[in-house]
């Protein structure tokens, strides 16, 4: 063996990630890093389906549970927890697997990554123009300007909203365009990519979202939302915990909620299966494939690297 690869598994939410992490992690002798930036809060188990304990057949997971729904990360200081994750697994001579479906996020880690400056009186102004018309709004301007970024970024995410504008008048670019080339920052990367057709996906993000909601996804809002998760920055506008807490609120009714649940997920994982399509480097194979694992164990870095 010459070195320790890095598997990531990467593709649309429901697509079954998280269980293909754990089969790959059991048969390279591996651990799991998380890059899905809701699994790092702890108590947002139903609604991120976070893998439960009992469920992750013996196999360690890092970057869960991390940080309480009243603290925020940005991407930034994700990325070097999960780098610091990565480093630790190799310096141990475990195989890293990690697993999420933000394109941003994964290649935060995976790629040579700089962050663009900040200016706190650009930061200061836009953030209070949120505050005055709120995420919606702020979002149709990232679209108008910029419709590569808006289209990665969830319309109820004010601060990464936010964040993008304040680099479009930093730089005077697009966003989109600072983002790096595709480079990775470490050797022995590998990206599997569930492929899931458009028409099962919607059905399966449905069956999902009704699951969640019988496994008590209301109380789990509930008792977060005693904890704080109004006051936190990030946490609040998770897919899910934002349309509970607008019926918590009396804003809509609990199938309304539940619904628009659906949809906005919909939503979200057709912008994550087109950023993650534009990435040449990922291997797809199909979701429902018997030998999925097996497929993934063979991409050519793992092979070159255990053969």
């Amino acid at each position: 063996m010459t070195q320790t690869p890095i598997v990531a598994v990467v593709g649309p939410t429901a697509a079954g990630k998280s269980d293909l992490a754990i089969e790959l992690a059991l048969r390279l002798g591996g651990e799991v890093v998380n890059a899905d930036s809701m699994q790092i809060y702890r108590g947002m188990d139903i609604g991120t389906a976070k893998v439960p304990p009992a469920e992750r057949r013996g196999v360690i997971h890092h970057l869960l549970d991390v940080l309480d729904v009243t603290e925020t990360a940005t991407v930034a200081e994700f990325q070097r927890m999960a780098r610091s994750a990565i480093d630790d697994c190799r310096g141990r001579g475990v195989v890293p697997v990690v697993v999420g479906g933000s394109a941003l996020y994964v290649r935060a880690i995976l790629d040579r990554f700089e962050f663009p400056g900040t200016d706190p009186d650009i930061r200061a102004r836009l953030e209070a123009e949120l505050a005055e018309v709120g995420a919606a709004r702020m979002h149709q301007r990232l679209t108008e300007r910029d419709p590569d970024a808006a289209a990665s970024i969830l319309p109820s995410n004010g601060r990464r909203i936010v964040r993008a504008l304040e680099v479009i008048e930093l730089t005077g670019r697009e966003f989109s365009a600072t983002l790096p080339p595709r480079e990775y920052a470490y050797d022995g990367v590998v990206q599997a990519g569930l492929d899931v057709p458009r028409p099962v996906l919607d059905d399966r993000i449905e069956r999902r979202v009704y699951a969640m909601w019988d496994a008590g996804l209301v109380d789990e809002v509930r008792r977060l939302e005693a904890a704080g998760l109004r006051d936190g920055r990030t946490a609040c506008r998770a897919l899910g915990y934002a349309q509970v807490l607008s019926f918590l609120a009396g804003e809509c009714t609990e199938d309304e909620a539940r619904e628009e649940t659906v949809r906005a997920t919909r939503r979200f994982a057709r912008r994550q299966d087109s950023w993650f399509r534009k990435d040449e480097r990922i291997e797809w194979i199909p979701f429902d494939a018997p030998d999925r694992a097996e497929r993934a164990l063979h991409l050519p870095m793992i092979m070159n690297t255990y053969r």
